[in-house]
């Protein structure tokens, strides 16, 4: 069975982005190509115990199986180690990241205590948005029980466009929550 979304880009949202862009053919219209899901573990990054409730907690939220990621060089300052573990990392496509996105605008974002909209500035020149989120136990998925400490993700939409207002354009279509114009 084809994610919900996925349909409605299909369908609906490409062909509508082609005539707002008046793009030559459908293909040239921005597409979400992957979403990858970082957390960082800063000094719990040694302890094995934490790691494995992490990497629980990341599993569940988006469905497959983190990697570890290591640190490339050792920094005194920030008190690394080069090869020693700096967080978890995970990378959605296809039907998986379109099922994400629907539980993140419509279950995970709302439930964000005093919640305003995300902010526009998160665009890089390319396209493609980041925003972080401050506690992953918004997503229903975790237990809040269990969860030994809360920790933030830093979530980064890649999107194929030619530049950044295609790209907002098309996030809007898929009903992420942006602030207003105006609004404090």
């Amino acid at each position: 069975m084809t994610p919900r979304l996925k349909n409605l880009y299909a369908k609906q949202i490409r062909p509508e982005l082609k005539e707002m862009f008046s793009f030559k053919n459908l293909y040239m219209a921005p597409e979400i190509k992957k979403i990858v899901i970082n957390m960082g573990l800063g000094v719990d990054g040694t302890d094995n115990k934490i790691i494995k409730s992490c990497e629980e907690d990341i599993s569940k939220i988006a469905g497959q199986k983190p990697v570890i990621t290591k640190f490339k060089k050792s920094i005194s300052n920030f008190k690394t180690r080069k090869g020693s573990n700096a967080g978890l990392k995970v990378t959605l496509r296809k039907d998986k990241m379109y099922e994400f996105i629907d539980r993140l605008v419509n279950i995970a974002l709302p439930r964000i205590k005093d919640f305003k909209g995300l902010t526009e500035k998160g665009f890089d020149k390319f396209g493609n948005y980041t925003f972080g989120i401050k506690e992953h136990i918004i997503f229903p998925e975790v237990n809040f029980d269990k969860v030994e400490r809360i920790r933030g993700l830093d979530i980064t939409i890649v999107i194929s466009s030619l530049n950044k207002n295609h790209s907002l354009e098309l996030l809007k279509k898929f009903n992420f929550p942006f602030k207003q114009k105006g609004a404090n």
